[in-house]
């Protein structure tokens, strides 16, 4: 059954069509918007998966094609997922993924694939509305719908999924998922707004997500689509769960007082152990099909119950008040060849971040719909197996470390002085050495101080922290700098970044629907503190940035000479710039602007590659007098340069203050002569007089006799 709905979103046209395209899939759906258009599919296999999570699987892929592109690379065709595309795969499965029904254990796959991109609305955001409209038209059992929104604002105006051009003018850059009930994930960046403008930028897009969430609604009622039935997971009797309860409670309570996390889970380690013991024996030391299974569930049941009545009655893994950060330590300047350098430990989390100054030759060039692009910022995490104790291959990096450190970067980009101020680019390295929670937001203020210790001079300095919530009914509690068991058994998990004037960087995922406004004040006004908390530790260990760069990162001189200039420094072939580059050990960088980029750790060499670069593109100054030589004699008088690729006319009336009959009788070609610049003329032409460089040396050398 074909249908079609259209609404106006952002002063444009969004559709939803189902039924012409892809029609073997369980769902499928294309959106359109503006010109750019999505096919959202979505398939579910019927076997059941004997695992204890959510087999759902993600990729969002955009084809050059859409955009009338050929990829650049040596097969001409598209690879693995980019960085983009990988961001973009988590947005739709942070935003789906809750919404599932409990128990549904059939492998899931989404594909979202961008058939055309008009280069004016970015597909990205329409990704989640599109997934979900493809979800409501197939039996999936998916408790939506869901949209999604970019939320901008440009002199105080909001702008609903604003374009890419409105977007560089935009002081906030908002991703919001919303359900009809609401907001379920955020992501976004900001240029230090407050608490209460990122709040008003969420209900703005609560109200946006409306008309879609609508939409969609209706697309399944009339093709009257129905969940499929799958087979729950068999119930725990209520007496299995006592018993286990009665047996693993005491061990439970006791391992969340140990401060210490390898001990802790140690601890919870031994007393699952023990509960499946005691309970084999009370078996007759007859084991049951699937009783280690069954415990496993149960005993996380146990904890996840035990930590939230402990936190909402106002305890918290050892001891800690809601609102209390973890003990920081820091230490800069760690590294002695790199750049800058900082450990940043906060409780069980420790991150060890490095910033790394280059020229623009280090820039990373990105392919994508809108053509190409170079990033000159760019911030790396890593998260090894050891910093949780585990033993796992490395790989490269996975979803998990591209987003958190997209996260990071977000939360840094906007304070990076631009180029034309700082003409380095700017490459941080994140690697966390231990882990207990938090470890993105670690990387921020760990980025942060290795930038200052690089000496790059930051408009202000970042902190972030991860909070936490946990609700039942009306009893709340917000927790600040959450751990990882507090991320994985609350109902909110929200991190924000910032200066002490206002929010860079901001990311949510929420799993209940009665969060309300007044609460998410609550929270970010706990955020608030806790972030001036840290940024006071940081300032403690670096109050602002390093004077001077590293002694071993290049410096960079910037000159500035002419456009028409440009080709004399390149020269034919490169020959030029290549001869300057081999003498001086120098990297040079020319923009079409006329921008020259010279850098090197070797002072010296800076100075004689900026000699000889000016020496190329000196202008002639009227009243000036130059040694200059003949090029060529004509009939009406000589050709002089003044100096490389700069050159003038002396008229044969300007030979000498004598009649002269030939040019030929005074000067010849490769002659040395002097010359007075007496005019340059709009065209560029210079006019050049040997008769009063002579007059005016010699009135010169009169003087000096006198003297």
């Amino acid at each position: 059954m074909y249908l079609k709905d259209v609404i106006e979103l952002g002063g444009q046209s969004l559709s939803i069509e189902t039924g012409r395209m892809a029609k073997q899939a369980d769902g499928a759906v294309v959106l359109r918007y503006g010109d750019t258009m999505l096919l959202a599919t979505a398939v579910a296999s019927h076997e059941k998966r004997d695992v204890d999570f959510l087999p759902l699987t993600v990729e969002y892929k955009e084809n050059l094609c859409a955009a009338g592109r050929i990829p650049g690379s040596f097969f001409r065709r598209e690879g693995k997922l980019t960085e983009k595309e990988t961001l973009t795969s988590r947005l739709v499965d942070r935003s789906c993924r809750p919404l599932f029904a409990e128990g549904f254990s059939c492998e899931i796959q989404l594909i979202i694939n961008v058939i055309s991109a008009d280069n004016m609305n970015d597909p990205d955001i329409l990704s989640i509305t599109a997934t979900s409209a493809a979800l409501m038209v197939s039996d999936l059992p998916f408790h939506g719908p869901i949209a999604g929104v970019r939320i901008g604002r440009i002199d105080g105006e909001w702008l609903i999924n604003p374009t890419y051009e409105q977007r560089e003018k935009s002081d906030i850059d908002l991703v919001v998922a919303c359900s009809k009930e609401a907001i379920v994930m955020v992501e976004g960046g900001a240029g230090e707004v407050s608490e209460a403008e990122m709040l008003a930028a969420l209900e703005c897009a609560q109200k946006a997500c409306a008309p879609m969430l609508a939409m969609q609604e209706q697309m399944r009622a009339q093709l009257g689509k129905k969940a499929r039935i799958f087979e729950a997971p068999e119930k725990i009797s209520p007496e299995f769960q006592e018993a286990c309860h009665q047996l693993a409670q005491a061990g439970i309570v006791a391992a969340y007082e140990i401060a210490d996390k390898k001990e802790r889970y140690a601890a919870l380690s031994a007393t699952k152990a023990q509960l499946l013991a005691e309970l084999r024996v009370k078996q007759g030391e007859q084991p049951l099909v699937g009783m280690e299974k069954k415990v496993g569930f149960v005993f996380e049941e146990l904890k996840y119950k035990y930590m939230r009545e402990m936190i909402l009655s106002g305890g918290r893994i050892a001891k800690r008040a809601h609102d209390e950060v973890r003990p920081i330590s820091i230490e800069v300047g760690v590294l002695p060849r790199a750049h800058g350098s900082a450990l940043f430990t906060r409780g069980e989390t420790q991150a060890l971040a490095v910033a790394t100054l280059g020229t623009t030759e280090d820039e990373q060039r990105i392919e994508h719909l809108q053509g190409q692009s170079f990033r000159r910022f760019m911030l790396h995490y890593n998260f090894p197996p050891f910093s949780v104790n585990e033993v796992k291959q490395l790989r490269g990096p996975g979803r998990r470390e591209i987003g958190h450190g997209a996260l990071a970067e977000r939360a840094l980009r906007g304070l990076v002085p631009d180029a034309a101020k700082f003409p380095y680019t700017l490459r941080i390295v994140s690697d966390i050495l231990e882990s207990n929670g938090s470890s993105s937001m670690a990387t921020v203020c760990g980025g942060t101080l290795a930038m200052m210790d690089a000496g790059v001079p930051i408009k202000a300095p970042v902190a972030g922290i991860a909070m936490g919530l946990v609700k039942e009914g009306e009893r709340v509690a917000i927790l600040s700098d959450i751990l990882g068991d507090e991320d994985h058994l609350g109902d909110m998990d929200f991190k924000v970044c910032g200066t002490a004037k206002g929010i860079t960087s901001v990311q949510m995922d929420i799993k209940i629907t009665s969060i309300t406004t007044e609460l998410m004040m609550r929270a970010m006004e706990q955020a608030r503190r806790g972030r001036l908390h840290i940024l006071e530790k940081m300032a403690q260990a670096l109050p602002e940035p390093r004077a001077e760069i590293s002694v071993h990162a290049p410096r960079i001189t910037t000159l500035q000479i002419r456009s028409e200039f440009i080709k004399n420094v390149i020269g034919p072939g490169g020959k030029t710039i290549k001869d300057i580059v081999a003498r001086t050990g120098c990297i040079i960088n020319i923009e079409d602007s006329g921008r020259v980029n010279i850098a090197s750790a070797n002072t010296e060499a800076t100075k004689q590659a900026v000699s000889m670069i000016q020496a190329l593109t000196r202008e002639a100054e009227v009243g000036e007098v130059y040694l200059g030589i003949v090029r060529k004699v004509l009939e009406i008088g000589a050709i002089v340069e003044l100096f490389p690729g700069t050159d003038g006319l002396v008229h044969i009336s300007e030979l000498s203050d004598k009649r002269v009959r030939a040019v030929t009788d005074i000067v010849k070609e490769g002659d040395e002569v002097m010359v007075k610049v007496t005019a340059v003329e709009k065209n560029g032409r210079i006019r050049l007089s040997r008769k009063q460089a002579l007059q005016q040396t010699m009135a010169s050398s009169e003087g000096d006799a006198e003297a």
